[in-house]
């Protein structure tokens, strides 16, 4: 295998080892145990009816959609992602994209749903408004966040998932990797 290759990877898997989580109160939790947690969430909402709510911007969109299907279809639960194309440009045009994700929030969010919010950056001020929206209508929020270590959203989150480094391909890998695991570890509870 190609030297550079390798070096990928081998950067990409220890990074993993390196996540960090913290709870609302600023608190580490392990890795395992912020899973744990968010499993507990995210049945505990949708036992009672509620659902996930998934939001992201450009590759992070896709990975809210993405995830928003495999928590629906393959994990049985009540999910959604906001990015719609038509929504998307409806809401930019008239309110501001700064407003994408806070109005279908304020909308259609209930009072414990699960807002799990996506940005590399932990900067994107749509996503940021959409934290504050879902807070405003009582929902919980897990935020997976990269680049900086004092990016806002980091902090903004019942639980949040840091992936400590400033490229793109490794912080949207883990976004999905950390999406997976609390996926499949739900599943095996269930079986």
């Amino acid at each position: 295998m190609d030297d550079r290759v390798k070096r990928y990877l081998d950067e990409y898997t220890s990074l993993l080892y390196k996540i960090e989580v913290t709870d609302q109160d600023g608190c580490p939790p392990s890795f395992t145990e912020g899973v744990e947690r968010a499993i507990a969430m995210m049945k505990q909402s949708t036992a009672g009816g509620g659902k996930i709510m998934f939001i992201g911007n450009g590759g992070s969109a896709a990975i809210a959609s993405h995830f928003a299907l495999d928590y629906w279809y393959a994990g049985g639960m009540r999910a959604v992602a906001f990015n719609d194309g038509a929504q998307l440009t409806c809401l930019s045009n008239d309110h501001g994209y700064e407003q994408v994700f806070a109005m279908p929030i304020r909308m259609f969010a209930k009072p414990g749903d699960v807002l799990v919010a996506i940005s590399s950056s932990g900067r994107s001020v749509n996503i940021l408004n959409g934290v504050a929206a879902a807070r405003e209508k009582q929902c919980h929020v897990v935020t997976l966040s990269g680049f900086a270590a004092d990016n806002r959203l980091r902090s903004l989150g019942e639980l949040n998932f840091y992936v400590p480094v400033q490229r793109y391909g490794y912080v949207e890998l883990a976004h999905e990797m950390i999406l997976h695991c609390i996926l499949d570890q739900l599943r095996a509870e269930e079986k």
